[in-house]
């Protein structure tokens, strides 16, 4: 099992624009997506910060995923929603150990 973290720098006064683009988001996913993610917003540290936190069984069912989400016109339209509330991001994919 994989865990995948997309850690975005939101802009400053900009995360409750961005929660309720999230909110939106969920529209877009199967249940097992949904099952499977959850979004983290900081209580301490860096501000401004938002987390995309999804489960996958390998890199494989991941990618797959993904191809099927980027694949769809409302999430192209969702993304341009998105991306002016955000400073930078990044991924972090984790091996979970069983």
């Amino acid at each position: 099992m994989i865990i995948v973290r997309d850690v975005f720098s939101l802009k400053f006064g900009k995360a409750k624009d961005v929660k309720s683009v999230m909110q939106d988001s969920k529209k877009m996913m199967s249940e097992s997506q949904l099952k499977n993610s959850r979004v983290l917003f900081d209580l301490v540290g860096p501000s401004y910060t938002m987390v995309l936190e999804n489960t996958h069984q390998n890199l494989a069912e991941y990618e797959k995923e993904m191809a099927a989400l980027f694949s769809k016109p409302e999430w192209a339209a969702w993304y341009q929603r998105l991306v002016p509330l955000v400073e930078k991001s990044y991924r972090e994919i984790f091996t979970v150990m069983e």
